[in-house]
């Protein structure tokens, strides 16, 4: 059997704005739920929630019942690590705090097979537990790697980043960005947002896909306004908080709904 064309990488390549949402309850009957809305992608937080290997490999599975293509955000950008979320089968990464073009360089290494890169021989679940032979020949073709920008010197190092071979696209980390910038828990700040629209020009310009998540409707449609490429609009945790404050406030006084400052907008 082949080896499955990455879905949500010919999107991206073909310029066709893919709509997102955060799954952080590192749960797959709520990742279910969360499939079964017809997203085109979903992200398996493993930075920012309590997801390990076999967590994410449970959503996995449960994704694969439905269109939406899976994302498996890593914890940090370690090679031994990406090799682990690959041979699970995860074809599209994301890598946080990535800084500079020589980090971004590596990750490219981490993702392939020699001779490309560094990718230790194996697959396990990626290859069909061996039944795909030819995995090892087309893995790299449909790898899909992004990385974040999301500190001062990301943006000051974004065109070397954006031109790195082997980077598909880069989001944007809106909250990690303004405490960057001296404005912690403000990404609303208008320095953040105009470095933000800057940095969505500039990756545009590159030939690469621009990326954020925003739980602000008209935000949202703003970034896709703007030529971002993957906008992630929602994440299930602040879903689950805001719908069921809601319901209680309706009879309870003084029941508060968080507003939209979760860590993950990092």
């Amino acid at each position: 059997m082949p080896t499955t064309v990455n879905p949500f990488k010919q999107a991206l390549q073909q310029r066709r704005a893919q709509i997102g949402l955060w799954v952080s309850m590192a749960n797959p009957y709520s990742t279910e739920i969360c499939a079964g809305a017809g997203f085109d992608w979903l992200l398996i937080d493993g930075e920012h929630a309590p997801n390990d290997l076999r967590s994410i490999l449970a959503q996995l599975q449960t994704i694969a019942a439905f269109s939406s293509h899976p994302i498996a955000r890593l914890p940090v950008g370690d090679t031994a690590l990406i090799k682990q979320y690959l041979d699970l089968g995860v074809q599209s990464l994301l890598v946080p705090m990535v800084d500079t073009p020589e980090q971004a360089r590596a990750l490219v290494q981490a993702c392939r097979y020699p001779p490309q890169g560094v990718r230790g021989m194996g697959g396990a679940r990626a290859s069909n537990w061996g039944r795909n032979p030819a995995y090892p020949h087309e893995a790299n073709a449909q790898i899909c790697l992004l990385v974040q920008a999301e500190t001062r010197l990301a943006l000051a190092n974004l065109d070397a980043i954006v031109a790195t071979e082997g980077i598909d696209g880069v989001f944007i980390g809106p909250a990690d960005l303004s405490a960057s910038m001296g404005h912690v828990g403000n990404a609303g700040h208008i320095e953040v947002q105009t470095a933000i629209e800057d940095a969505i020009g500039r990756i545009n310009r590159a030939g690469k896909a621009a990326g954020i998540l925003s739980a602000d409707v008209a935000l949202s449609k703003h970034y896709l306004s703007l030529g971002a490429t993957f906008v992630a609009v929602g994440l299930d945790t602040q879903l689950l908080v805001r719908g069921t404050s809601a319901l209680i406030g309706q009879f309870k006084a003084a029941v508060p709904v968080p507003a939209s400052t979760d860590k993950t907008y990092g």
